[in-house]
């Protein structure tokens, strides 16, 4: 590749590879390969198991998971749709080896596509020594690099920090359990805590979600919110507003003391309480980047930090803890810095689903933010009971919003909750980010009898008791 094609600041003589990237994940995968494709000279190092948080621990052998459980609520609608069926049994063992085959197969094919794209993979640890140099820790040797990119990714954390706590597993410790216990303490409100506690209610595990906060999911639509809070009331022991003061080994079980002084005795504890940016022990002091606030590196709109050779893409920059976003981060930089077509992603309008049960698609603004940003914003609002539930019974509700500004008519937010939300709010999300007004959403013909339609099918604003504009 020629200079001229490289957005370098300066030729750098003696380098060993064009882009050295540190983390095997998502976007530093998807960098690789189309740094690579432009002609680049690249070598990845991850100490680990390449494809990350995402697909070795994270969304993909939990969506598996997600799938298991939901299997309950399948063979008990069956009945109302003339199915006879015997007491289903659920075998753990069985769930973890699928699971686990799946993971080792998607992982041997991400090895395969970068092998595939000229990307040399160094299993190992590798630090920045400066501005073109890292070090590989196990081999102790250092490669010097044209262009360095960080995509270490994020690592779960346990906080507050209690007595005990050593007692608990995170996240990833609960793709490692050879047992599903019988009785967990699942502790947070966010993404991670409510699926996972979904999961474990689902799959027959007497389950209590614990957060500290008045409603789950914070940041999302307060309704939705609500929701949510009230469907899984239903299927688990829901206690929000406490904390956990303390864990103690109890025979072979864990007993919780909680902040209002009740304990409760469990065979396991899931502290799912956030994730930070993972940059432990990375070398960055040594080339004077400092993390902003929330321990993330700070970075321009083309994923730049202030060291003009080093980037940073994903949940390691902080500014959207999506594996989609990452990947597109990762593609941006690679077009931008070796295939001479510069580009950035646009971070404004992010479709995103929790799968919890029930799901939630969420894009665009909640209703409280987007009363603080737009004078008037116009509410359209629909629940209803999902038409499988009319004969199989279930207590179940679908909720949507769609939010509209008034003065333009565009939508500005569409939120979902129910079966297959994840799928729809994928398609709206089309149509938002094109800029869709509330007059494209009515002159679309409806697909009936789906839960879909209703989005297109919504005519009058809700009329809300507060004055339109003030949040």
């Amino acid at each position: 590749m020629s200079e001229t094609e490289m957005s370098e600041p300066k030729v750098v003589e003696s380098c060993d590879v064009d882009l050295f990237v540190i983390g095997g994940g998502s976007g530093g995968v998807r960098a690789a390969r189309i740094a690579a494709g432009h002609g680049a000279k690249v070598m990845l190092a991850e100490e680990y198991r390449v494809g990350g948080t995402c697909v070795i621990r994270g969304c993909v052998p939990k969506k598996l998971m997600v799938y298991a459980g939901r299997f309950t609520d399948e063979f008990e609608d069956a009945a109302g749709f003339g199915w006879r069926l015997e007491k289903p049994s659920f075998d753990w063992a069985a769930l973890k080896r699928s699971r686990d085959a799946e993971v080792a197969r998607l992982e041997a094919i991400y090895g395969r596509n970068l092998a595939g794209a000229g990307v040399e993979v160094v299993a190992d640890r590798a630090v920045i020594e400066d501005p073109h140099t890292v070090r590989l820790v196990g081999a102790d040797r250092t490669v010097r690099a044209r262009f360095i990119l960080i995509a270490t990714g994020a690592t779960p954390v346990r906080e507050p920090l209690i007595p005990g706590a050593e007692l608990a597993i995170d996240s990833n410790g609960v793709f490692e359990l050879e047992r599903q216990p019988e009785r967990i303490l699942v502790v947070g409100g966010g993404y991670i805590a409510v699926e996972f506690a979904g999961v474990f209610a689902s799959l027959g595990s007497r389950t209590t979600l614990l957060h500290r906060g008045a409603s789950l999911l914070r940041g999302f639509d307060p309704e939705i919110a609500a929701a949510l809070g009230e469907a899984y009331a239903k299927r688990m022991d829901l206690r929000l507003e406490q904390t956990v003061e303390r864990l103690e080994r109890d025979g072979t079980a864990i007993r919780a003391t909680l902040s209002g002084g009740e304990s409760l005795t469990v065979d396991c504890v899931l502290v799912a309480t956030g994730r930070r940016p993972n940059v432990a022990g990375l070398g960055l002091e040594r080339v004077g980047i400092d993390l902003d606030a929330r321990g993330a590196i700070p970075v321009e709109a083309d994923s730049r930090t202030k060291v003009p050779s080093i980037y940073a893409v994903g949940d390691v920059n902080g500014r959207a803890a999506l594996t989609p976003v990452a990947i597109r981060e990762g593609h941006a930089f690679a077009d931008t810095v070796f295939g001479h077509k510069p580009w950035c992603v646009d971070h404004r309008l992010i479709a995103t689903a929790v799968f919890s049960t029930p799901e939630i698609g969420v894009i665009g603004h909640n209703e409280d933010v987007a009363r603080r940003c737009y004078e008037a914003v116009d509410v359209y609002k629909a629940s209803f009971r999902p038409m499988k539930a009319t004969l199989s019974g279930r207590d179940e509700r679908v909720i949507m919003k769609v939010l509209v500004d008034r003065a333009s008519d565009r939508v500005v937010g569409v939120h979902v909750l129910g079966p297959d939300a994840g799928e729809i709010i994928q398609a709206v999300g089309i149509a938002v980010t094109m800029g869709a007004t509330k007059a494209d959403f009515d002159r679309t013909i409806a697909v009936h009898p789906t839960l879909g339609e209703e989005l297109v099918t919504m005519r009058t604003p809700f009329v809300v008791k507060h004055p339109v504009g003030v949040g």
